[in-house]
């Protein structure tokens, strides 16, 4: 199955356009969105989910035609938007088995087994009679994928999960949703690069309300390998390193100023080639954007 994307346009009032004539085809599995704050991303998953309509241009998911059809495409939504609200003084068990009855999912035993099973799966059942107000960033991001799991969706839509989450439990989310992704289509809208390059088979960069590229991080990798170079610089330097090169980035490494630049040469003495990652090739992206503009 396949959530198939054409020309989609939305300009909110005063101006705004949001969605510029936007195109994407998202294959089952985990499926990276990427771009800045401000590039579209939240508008494109609301659009999707059907909480807001786009002016132009059609949304299918397989033979479901999204805009005209939005009741039938809630039955098979999970979503877990950026912001979502809990009620503190409920359970999870009280909570999943309410929203498990409003979508009208089977009879009370079945969504007894239902929220169990949920609960094990994201590993929340010794916390299943705590109140949800007392649950800490991670166990509410994993409460938030257990009631979008609810009704086994076709897809699901996650936004900006894992910010301000620990390393340990950004790394269990993340294995969480990889092992969802396996049979469902899964669409993980993020600013954070690690959290595509980890997880994803398949990623697009969009800002300004447009795909700037598409496909396999992997691929997308090896297309700048050997157009990557990295320098080891004095901070009074990189004014002047911005003006003669591409750089794509400047970071602190154990007290060290490190530039990495975008060129199709070697672009002179002190460079070497550095090993591009999928951070290389989201701001390459984004720095051609700024040059073009």
């Amino acid at each position: 199955m396949e959530l198939t994307l054409r020309n989609i346009t939305k300009t909110y009032p005063g101006g705004v356009t949001a969605l510029d004539d936007l195109s994407l085809t998202i294959p089952t599995g985990m499926f990276g969105l990427l771009g800045p704050n401000g590039a579209g991303k939240s508008t494109l998953m609301r659009c999707i989910a059907t909480l807001q309509d786009v002016d132009s241009g059609t949304i299918t998911l397989g033979d479901l035609d999204i805009r005209r059809e939005q009741d039938e495409l809630r039955r098979v939504l999970g979503y877990l938007p950026q912001d979502f609200g809990l009620y503190p003084n409920v359970n999870a068990v009280t909570l999943l088995s309410h929203i498990a009855a409003l979508k009208g999912l089977g009879t009370t035993g079945e969504r007894k087994d239902m929220v169990e099973a949920l609960l094990q799966r994201t590993n929340l059942w010794k916390h299943r009679k705590k109140k949800l107000g007392g649950y800490s960033g991670g166990m509410r991001q994993r409460f938030g994928i257990a009631q979008a799991l609810l009704g086994q969706p076709k897809l699901i839509i996650v936004d900006e999960p894992t910010a301000g989450l620990d390393p340990e439990e950004r790394n269990r989310f993340l294995n969480l949703l990889s092992e969802i992704g396996e049979n469902v289509i899964v669409i993980l809208s993020t600013h954070i690069v690690e959290d595509v390059s980890e997880v994803c088979s398949r990623m697009a960069i969009i800002d300004q309300g447009q795909v700037l590229t598409e496909g396999e991080p992997r691929q997308a990798i090896e297309e700048i390998r050997g157009k990557t170079w990295r320098l080891e610089a004095d901070r009074e330097d990189l004014p002047r390193l911005h003006q003669e090169h591409m750089v794509i980035s400047t970071r602190l490494s154990g007290g060290r100023t490190i530039i990495h630049v975008f060129s199709e040469t070697n672009p002179g003495p002190g460079f070497e080639a550095a090993d591009p990652d999928l951070q290389d090739v989201y701001f390459t992206t984004l720095g051609g954007r700024l040059q073009e503009v």
